[in-house]
């Protein structure tokens, strides 16, 4: 049976056998404004994306949609985070966007920012008092789902302080823990993903669809390092 997964970069077909896990990267879920999208941008999301604080303020006092779209349902902030222009951020909160807006492909920014590995954007974010726990994108998940899958450690670790739900099951059954095995290759990231994921107490026996938990998943993919961590931690 095959399931696709899709998310930053790649998409992911995953077909789960007795012998083993199959995976091919494909494209990209997670769309950022195109060079003509943003050459075409005016008013505040021109301003987002340039980091030009004066603009937004004036446009903001004479007005103008804070929370506007632009074709793909991106809001001024959803560009801002894209650009990582972190003092636009933070006059687009202070005039009053919505820190949870979720564009087309239902992202927030937390989750954009938490896929892209960009600690410090995403460190704005929450600090601004945007949620860890929206369940956001196609498969129902979260930005720690999302982290998880991509091995973003440092990501992980401010989701989980940040109070994200750490056993939430997307609608592929699968937890930030599955993820961090299933679409991982087990490399070192990824390990550190599945410590802070297992010293936050996730669940280790939530299993996936097809009844395997996060220690035979480790086992079939040999993933001999996270074995251990799962093994040590009580997992079955």
């Amino acid at each position: 049976m095959s399931t696709q997964v899709r998310r930053r970069g790649c998409l992911t077909a995953m077909g789960l056998t007795l012998a083993g896990l199959s995976l091919a990267p494909v494209v990209n879920a997670q769309i950022a404004p195109t060079g003509s999208e943003s050459a075409a941008y005016r008013g505040l999301h021109l301003a987002a994306a340039r980091g030009d604080v004066p603009g937004l303020q004036r446009l903001l006092a004479a007005g103008a949609d804070v929370n506007a779209r632009d074709g793909h349902g991106r809001t001024p902030l959803h560009v801002a985070t894209f650009a990582r222009q972190h003092a636009s951020l933070r006059a687009l909160a202070q005039g009053g966007a919505e820190l949870g807006a979720l564009e087309k492909d239902r992202y927030d920014a937390v989750t954009i920012a938490a896929v892209a590995d960009d600690e410090d954007t995403l460190r704005v974010l929450l600090a601004l008092g945007a949620s860890a726990r929206q369940i956001t994108s196609r498969y129902d998940g979260t930005a720690l789902i999302a982290a998880a899958h991509l091995g973003h450690d440092g990501a992980v670790r401010q989701l989980i302080l940040a109070g994200a739900p750490i056993d939430h099951v997307n609608n592929l059954h699968w937890t930030a823990v599955i993820e961090s095995i299933v679409l991982g290759h087990g490399g070192a990231r990824h390990q550190e993903t599945l410590r802070a994921l297992i010293q936050a107490g996730a669940n280790l026996h939530i299993a996936d669809s097809h009844g395997r938990t996060p220690l035979q998943l480790a086992q079939q993919r040999g993933f001999r390092t996270m074995e251990r961590m799962l093994t040590q931690a009580g997992a079955r």
